[in-house]
């Protein structure tokens, strides 16, 4: 049944020019027929780049706004319009808008996992790969930022001289990755390099051999010499890693790294998405242009 509908959702992206992004956590299935698989914000600029009229995004509602925000002429599908980011939702306009008044004048950095409406009422945007030059990109040695408090926590410590006011946002997937449970993978793999997220909390990032994005994660694990690793972030990732590193192993840090938004597409809401043309993922315009800004300032700092 798989390898029909696989054929049939091809079919259809042809048809209707459409191209078919996969969040590095989408289901293996889903991966595996995508046309560009990556993070969130990699996936919006490369559909940018094409000349589909349609993208389909396989992820979250913020991905999908993200994809609206930078390709404003090409509809935008999000297969199962109840994925959403529990994160994401853990700040809203009005409440930024009070703590923005509380300290005049402080740039908000924030983090793309968030919705068209709080990048638009930010001043620049960043991704756990780039937060840090992004960071250090700002004249102010002070800023605001939203929502990933665990981002935030690990990017300041390595610029001290900048005072940090924390949004006490998480994603409740890496929280879920205890302390205990890293440590009895370690013992139960010793010789396996530990690598997480920064979205981890504090205390997990502390016992990692390597922290850094999904991105990073697939460089890394490629590039390196060892050859098995105790991987701290949504299960999703599995896939590419082995599929890239065959003689690798890769074990996952805690059976809680699913999230349960990232697993709702399947193959078949695919289909029925490129049938229907449903559901559109759509930015009024002002908001679209102010979060744009965000992202531009973003995409404008020096990646070396």
């Amino acid at each position: 049944m798989s390898g029909a509908i696989k054929s049939q959702i091809r079919e259809l992206l042809k048809k209707q020019n459409a191209v078919l992004l996969a969040h590095n956590y989408m289901r293996d299935d889903v991966q595996e027929i995508a046309d560009i698989t990556g993070d969130s914000l990699a996936l919006s600029i490369e559909a940018a780049k094409t000349d589909a009229d349609i993208i389909v995004f396989c992820g979250v509602h913020f991905m999908a706004e993200s994809a609206a925000i930078l390709s404003p002429a090409k509809r935008v599908l999000l297969p199962r319009a109840d994925a959403g980011c529990p994160m994401a939702d853990m700040v809203t306009v009005e409440e930024l808008e009070v703590l923005k008044r509380q300290y005049p004048g402080v740039p908000v950095v924030t983090y793309v996992n968030s919705s068209a409406e709080v990048k638009a009422h930010s001043d620049i945007c960043c991704t756990s790969a780039n937060a840090l030059k992004v960071v250090r990109s700002l004249a102010e040695n002070e800023l605001i930022f939203v929502p990933d408090r665990n981002l935030g926590r690990w990017i300041a410590k390595f610029v001290p001289e900048k005072k940090f006011i924390f949004w006490e946002g998480f994603c409740p997937t890496h929280e879920r990755m205890t302390v205990s449970a890293v440590l009895q993978k370690k013992v139960e793999h010793p010789d396996a390099l530990f690598i997480c997220h920064p979205e981890s909390a504090p205390e997990v990032s502390a016992l990692a051999d390597h922290v850094c994005s999904t991105t990073g994660m697939y460089d890394y694990c490629r590039t390196s010499k060892a050859t098995k690793f105790i991987i701290g972030t949504e299960a999703g990732i599995l896939y590419k890693l082995r599929l890239e590193n065959p003689s690798k192993e890769f074990i996952l840090a805690s059976p809680a790294l699913f999230c349960p938004n990232m697993k709702l597409t399947s193959l078949e809401d695919v289909f029925i998405s490129l049938q229907t043309m449903t559901p559109i993922v759509t930015v009024p315009e002002d908001i679209r242009i102010k979060a744009k800004g965000a992202l531009d300032r973003m995409l404008a700092v020096p990646r070396d």
